[in-house]
């Protein structure tokens, strides 16, 4: 599924903030800002605005050899189905269409066709560090119904028609107020902040109470500008630093239900949805920014000033709390407003509760690889 922060010039804590509260809920407004040298043959750098990209040799990446390739080749021919429509300076045709030939199922097969058509680049940053913050996001789940019960009483709205000719909109508060989203519902749940982190992701699941499930997407928002309410809780001393996550929030607003609207509307920036085909396959994710569904696991959003949407990027962290490494080759699929930076990274964990228990709890520093067409 996100105000801009410019990364390492505030905390990496306002950073995480940032990147907790906005999420992967904006679709991209920028164009990538990667260059090269225009020859056929992969020079030994690449540079950005924000970047610098340097060759490297498949062994300087961790854990390249033991990450099990299968698991990543369905998100890289998703990527293949948009990045055949494009056209630009990078050949991304010739290297989908290597594809062809290579089993699904054999890892080593996959690992050798990265091998023989792509050059790794270790990305830096501009000031020179070659480590960033990685972030998690995740796609909500949640038991909703497509008209108000007593048990399902907190709606989630359709973009208003109204609105397509005029912004900014009101803001939160006022929109909450006035009643006039009314009639602009679209399905109700249970859960006042469960719906607002919904919002924050920019898509999710509604599990009906006929069994059917209904997926939203991102439709839009009132313009108006992001703040965080993990900030307003934080400068209140409501919560501590290690308890500004999306469960510590979760777990204050149970403590104080009469001020959750107040915390809420702290954020004047408001997220529409709208509904999306029924006959999408229940396991793929939601849609990122390159018009593909993302990858649990295998999935990131990306800094568009960085590097190019649809790319393989070699990620190496760790797992939220933890020192376990997560090192894996994953697709730059989306991007979010809060993701900036060159070694910057928002991983897709994937659906459901398990899923935003990993997300809402990761803020790890990383190293990241980026693979370009030979």
């Amino acid at each position: 599924m996100i105000s801009k922060v410019k990364l390492f010039q505030t905390s990496v804590f306002a950073i995480v903030l940032a990147s907790l509260l906005v999420a992967c809920s904006t679709p991209p407004t920028r164009s990538t800002g990667y260059r090269s040298s225009g020859s056929g043959v992969a020079p030994s750098t690449y540079s950005s605005s924000i970047a610098s990209f340097s060759a490297v040799s498949w062994q300087a990446l961790p854990g390249w050899q033991e990450d099990d390739m299968a698991l990543a080749w369905p998100a890289w021919l998703k990527s293949c189905e948009a990045l055949r429509r494009r056209s630009g300076e990078i050949n991304w045709r010739q290297v989908c269409n290597q594809t062809n030939g290579v089993s699904s199922s054999d890892g080593q097969a996959i690992r050798r066709y990265f091998e023989n058509y792509f050059q790794a680049y270790e990305i830096r940053n501009s000031f020179g560090s070659e480590t960033g913050l990685i972030t998690g996001y995740y796609e909500p789940v949640m038991n909703g119904s497509q008209t108000r019960t007593g048990m399902y009483s907190v709606p989630l709205y359709a973009y208003p028609n109204a609105w397509k000719k005029s912004k900014p909109g009101p803001s939160r508060a006022e929109l909450m107020s006035s009643g006039m989203l009314k009639g602009s519902e679209i399905a109700w749940v249970q859960d006042l902040v469960a719906a607002a982190f919904m919002q924050i992701q920019g898509s999710g699941k509604i599990r009906l109470e006929d069994g059917r499930v209904l997926r939203l997407g991102y439709a839009g928002t009132n313009d108006q500008p992001f703040k965080s309410f993990a900030q307003w809780l934080l400068d209140r001393k409501e919560i501590t630093r290690s308890e500004a996550t999306m469960q510590g929030i979760s777990q204050w607003a149970k403590r104080n239900p009469e001020r959750v609207n107040e915390m809420l509307n702290a954020n004047p920036r408001f997220v529409f949805f709208k509904e999306l085909p029924g006959n999408v396959e229940a396991d793929l994710g939601p849609n990122g920014a390159l018009g593909v569904p993302l990858t649990s696991e295998r999935s990131v959003a990306i800094d568009l000033q960085a590097m190019p949407l649809g790319a393989p990027v070699f990620l190496a962290t760790t797992k939220p709390l933890s020192s376990q490494p997560l090192q894996k080759l994953v697709m730059a699929q989306d991007t979010g407003k809060a993701i900036v930076g060159g070694v910057r990274a928002d991983y897709y964990w994937g659906s459901g509760e398990a899923a935003g228990e990993m997300a809402g709890r990761m803020k790890q520093n990383g190293k990241m690889w980026l693979l370009l067409p030979r």
